[in-house]
Order: C-alpha cells, then sequence, then structure tokens
C-alpha cells in the first residue's frame, strides 16, 4: 500500500473514533440531560454525621459537587451490611439509613434537594432546580424476609431493592459469596424469592439485579413482570468479577427492558484495576474471617471491613475516563443504546477513574462521549431517560395490581 494511501486511512479511522468538540457543546448537551446516578453510597458516612453540605477534601460526593457536576437526581443508597444479619438488627439499620436520606440529606439541605416517589416527581424536582432525592435500600436482606416489611419500606419512599448485597440471604444467592465454605445456596431465588419480586412488582418498586449471583438474575428476568435493572454493574467481558454483567445477561436484559446502570469503582472498569486489587477474590473472604474473629459486633465488623478494603483499593491500578466510555460502546453495540445509564457507586468504592475523580467531573464524560460520536440525544437517553423508562414501566406495573 502506497504510504499517502495508508496515511489517509488512517486518518479517516481515527476520525471515526474521535472529533473535536467545542466547551460551549460540552456544556449545552449536558445542560439538556436529565443525569439520574442509581446508586450513591455517601448515606454510610451521613448517618455518622456527616454534613453533606459543605466542600469536603475527601470522598466522592457534596452539595457544591452535586451542582458543579450537573447532577439532576440520586438515588441514595439505604445501604445494609450483611453483618446486621447477625441478631436481627437489618431492619433497624434499613430504618436508620433511609431517615439519613429524608433528615440528613433532603431535610436539611431542602433548598438543594427534593424527596421524589415517582420518574415524573425527579422531573419536577429538576424542573425546580432541585436535585431529586431517592432511595434505594441495598441488601434484601433488610426486609427479614417478611413482605410487611418491604411494604412499609415502600411506604416510606423506598423505589428499589437489590436483592442480595455481597451475602446470600435466606431467599436469594449472591454474587458475593459464591465459594464460601458454610453458606447455604438456594440455585438462584427460592419460592419465596420470587414472592418478593413478585410483591416489589405489584408495589411498583424497581427490582435490582447487581450483587445477585447469576441464576437469581436469570430467575428474577424470569419472574418480573416488570423491566428489572443493575444499579451499578458494568461487563464483565472488559472486567472478568463476578460483580459484573456477562453479554447473554447484558442482551437478555435488554430485551426485558431493563438497563445496566454503569459502576465507576475501578475494578469493574478496567481488567488491569480487578487483577492489581484482591479486593473481588480470596482475600475478601479472608478479611471477612478475619474481622469475624476479632469482634461480634455488626457495626464494628462492617467498618474494620471498609477500611481493610480501602486499603486494598489504594493499591489498585486506576481505571480511565477511557475505560468507561469502552463499557457504554460496548453495551451499546451488543444491546443498544437504550440498555445503559449510570450508576456511579460513588463514596462504595475506593478507586475511581482518572478524569471522573467526584460528582463534579461528570462534564469530562459528556466531552468524552461527544468526542467518541454520541450526539446530545444519545447522552440524554444514557444519562437518564433510559432510568426514566424503566421505571415509569415499574410504576405501571404496580397500578395495574
Amino acid at each position: 500500500m502506497r504510504p499517502a494511501l495508508s496515511a489517509i486511512i488512517l486518518l479517516i479511522s481515527a476520525s471515526a473514533q474521535t472529533r473535536q468538540v467545542t466547551d460551549e457543546e460540552v456544556r449545552q448537551v449536558h445542560r439538556s440531560a436529565l443525569l439520574i446516578d442509581t446508586h450513591n453510597d455517601v448515606t454510610s458516612e451521613t448517618v455518622r454525621g456527616l454534613d453533606i453540605g459543605p466542600r469536603r477534601t475527601t470522598g466522592h460526593t457534596d452539595v457544591a459537587r452535586l451542582r458543579e457536576g450537573g447532577v439532576g437526581a440520586v438515588f441514595f443508597a439505604a445501604y445494609v451490611a450483611g453483618s446486621y444479619v447477625e441478631g436481627n438488627r437489618s431492619a433497624n439499620r434499613t430504618l436508620q439509613m433511609i431517615d439519613t436520606i429524608v433528615h440528613d440529606i433532603v431535610g436539611r439541605y431542602p433548598n438543594d434537594f427534593e424527596l421524589a416517589l415517582t420518574a415524573n416527581d425527579i422531573v419536577a424536582a429538576r424542573n425546580r432546580g432541585r436535585i431529586a432525592a431517592l432511595i434505594g435500600i441495598e441488601g434484601g436482606h433488610a426486609i427479614e424476609d417478611s413482605l410487611r416489611l418491604l411494604r412499609n419500606y415502600h411506604r416510606l419512599g423506598v423505589r428499589y431493592m437489590t436483592l442480595t448485597h455481597s451475602n446470600t440471604n435466606n431467599w436469594a444467592d449472591s454474587s458475593g459469596d459464591a465459594d464460601r465454605a458454610g453458606v447455604k445456596h438456594h440455585n438462584g431465588l427460592t419460592g419465596f424469592g420470587r414472592e418478593v419480586v413478585r410483591e416489589m412488582n405489584r408495589l411498583g418498586m424497581m427490582v435490582d439485579i447487581s450483587h445477585v449471583a447469576d441464576k437469581t438474575f436469570w430467575d428474577a428476568l424470569e419472574t418480573s413482570s416488570a423491566p428489572p435493572f443493575a444499579s451499578h454493574s458494568s461487563c464483565r467481558g472488559l472486567s472478568n468479577i463476578p460483580r459484573n454483567m456477562t453479554d447473554e445477561m447484558i442482551v437478555a436484559l435488554a430485551k426485558k427492558g431493563g438497563v445496566v446502570q454503569l459502576n465507576f469503582g475501578c475494578q469493574f472498569l478496567s481488567q488491569k484495576s480487578a487483577d492489581s486489587s484482591p479486593s473481588f477474590s480470596a482475600m475478601t473472604a479472608r478479611i471477612r474471617a478475619e474481622v469475624e474473629k476479632e469482634t461480634s459486633d455488626p457495626e464494628k465488623r462492617r467498618e474494620l471491613t471498609r477500611q481493610r478494603m480501602e486499603a486494598i483499593d489504594r493499591k489498585t491500578i486506576p481505571a480511565t475516563l477511557a475505560d468507561v466510555v469502552a463499557h457504554v460502546d460496548r453495551i451499546v453495540k451488543i444491546a443498544g443504546i437504550d440498555a445503559v445509564g449510570i450508576g456511579s457507586d460513588y463514596d462504595g468504592v475506593g478507586c475511581v477513574p482518572t478524569g471522573l475523580e467526584d460528582n463534579s467531573k461528570y462534564p469530562a464524560l459528556t466531552r468524552a462521549l461527544l468526542e467518541k460520536g454520541y450526539n446530545a440525544a444519545q447522552i440524554r437517553r444514557i444519562y437518564g431517560e433510559n432510568l426514566l423508562r424503566v421505571m415509569r414501566a415499574a410504576e405501571k406495573a404496580g397500578n395495574r395490581k
């Protein structure tokens, strides 16, 4: 091939991958999008007294950085660690986590946040210049095997529940303890687990399949009358960890109308990051075993585990903004533009991508997507419209009952 022709082909190939984007275009597109993040764990700090208002030098989330990043809605995690199962403390912890969202976030900053219960509420909050705050329970053990508790949580404002956390509960298998000795597994959902999914459908609550074992995913997909979604997961084809979803799962979820909300944890995004960190290997089981020997107090166990996992995360090779775009590309390629969204896991992961260090950096992602060739309409779907569709489908399923 002649050198000149070769250079032309290379130039055409490069232009197909990126294009020049102005600052003004980034601002306009970003401002036009309703950016919904379906998983933020700053609640684990606010429940201990953190004031989310002032800008802070640690973590990923505060009012200032949410505003700078143009975030329009956040599902704050009512995260209940598996250790609260001991002593039947799961419901108590769940109520504390719901309260920190309602009281310490929305109640403390009513000019910035507005509690949202429906998709229309999210849009209305945006129109009033406020950030919609929503509640998602992380860990199905929170219901203590009671549909009555599930219904009460819904009355308190919970609009999704992650069927498991890293622990298998009494009715659903988790991806986090598949090889852990002494754990009773169910081969997916039990009969009661299917009842939980159906009751969530009846209530209009979204079914979240992040954290679940693969068989649990397939059982939930089969059982749910509304589209399930993954509140904070990424592509196993790009980073092979159990918490991520296979291409087959992503395609099946999309066919049901669901969405994969991308997790920004480095190990979720980059195989190099995952390989450099033992967070998703036998190290996790070893840390848990050590902590269990050191203390029987659930809160102390949770805090010790968090500290040791964060120490591991600090040694992880960081992912990049390009890795996030690569996950968007993969989902769009195999399942379409309607199958992808944002579920950052900010303040729930220790390592986040270079270029997306906190909530203020979202315009950088908008720029990267524009440079890759995504248009404004597509970015609006990724950032929020896809999630609103799933939420409205859940609400419609509930209204049919």
